[in-house]
């Protein structure tokens, strides 16, 4: 079954009040009727509830909440994407399948290399945060990952102190592996507490040695995944199955 998300400000004790494009979606391509259930997720609060429909209108659908569940489907371990943007539609598919996956949210970032530029930033954001949503209804999340306003290579080094740990994936580096550098901070981590992980990706021809040995001198961890080189919209899915492996329960 398929989740909707609403904020606190649509739950009236015990009511939801589902508005805009997931009116129509319930109505005319879910077909249901007042006296079915949907799965709501409360996004500001995580929750996941389940509902049965009230009352039907032409701009609102208003359940009544009849369960709470206890499960959530987050991580403890809070994953920052940094995609350097790449060609085609390339970025789409690295948003729905990181989404999946259980990245937290996703900036992308200009590099040199980049032959993509934005230039309708707002536009772009909207679908990238579109297709965010989607996802997530379809795989059962309990929040909505965000797709950040992009940035250049070297506003990483800001965020640094945001982060345990931020790791450039780069196809030079031959010793420092993902999974020792994932070890080091399974051995520190603390069960109840949140970890936060930043990945770099470059775009499709990689990251400029220059731009590699400034955010490594800044404290940003430099890895490899192995001897192939993979493409850049793997990287993303290939470095999230490992740390949602190695952290999730």
């Amino acid at each position: 079954m398929p989740k909707f998300f609403v904020t606190n400000e649509q739950v009236n004790n015990k009511t939801i009040d589902i508005q805009g494009k997931d009116v129509n979606h319930i109505k005319n391509v879910l077909r249901k009727k007042i006296g079915d259930t949907l799965e709501i997720c409360i996004t500001n609060e995580q929750l996941d509830v389940t509902g049965k429909i009230e009352k039907i209108t032409d701009t609102d659908i208003f359940l009544e909440i009849t369960d709470y569940k206890a499960k959530n489907a987050e991580s403890k371990v809070q994953v920052t994407i940094f995609q350097g943007l790449p060609k085609s539609d390339k970025m789409e598919l690295v948003i729905q399948k990181s989404v999946e996956l259980g990245v937290y949210d996703i900036y992308p970032v200009e590099m040199k290399r980049c032959v993509m530029h934005i230039k309708d930033q707002n536009k772009k954001i909207a679908r990238w945060q579109t297709i965010s949503e989607v996802a997530s209804k379809q795989c059962g999340r309990s929040l909505i990952p965000q797709v950040k306003n992009s940035i250049k290579i070297f506003d990483i080094i800001e965020l640094i102190p945001k982060y345990d740990a931020i790791f450039l994936a780069y196809e030079e580096e031959k010793n420092n592996t993902l999974k020792e550098e994932l070890q080091k901070l399974k051995d520190s981590y603390q069960e109840k507490q949140k970890l936060k992980i930043g990945i770099i990706i470059g775009p499709e021809g990689g990251i400029e040695f220059e731009e590699v040995e400034t955010l490594q001198k800044s404290g940003i961890k430099v890895i490899t995944l192995g001897n192939r080189i993979l493409r850049t919209e793997t990287v993303a899915l290939n470095v999230l199955s490992n740390i949602m492996y190695e952290f999730e329960e």
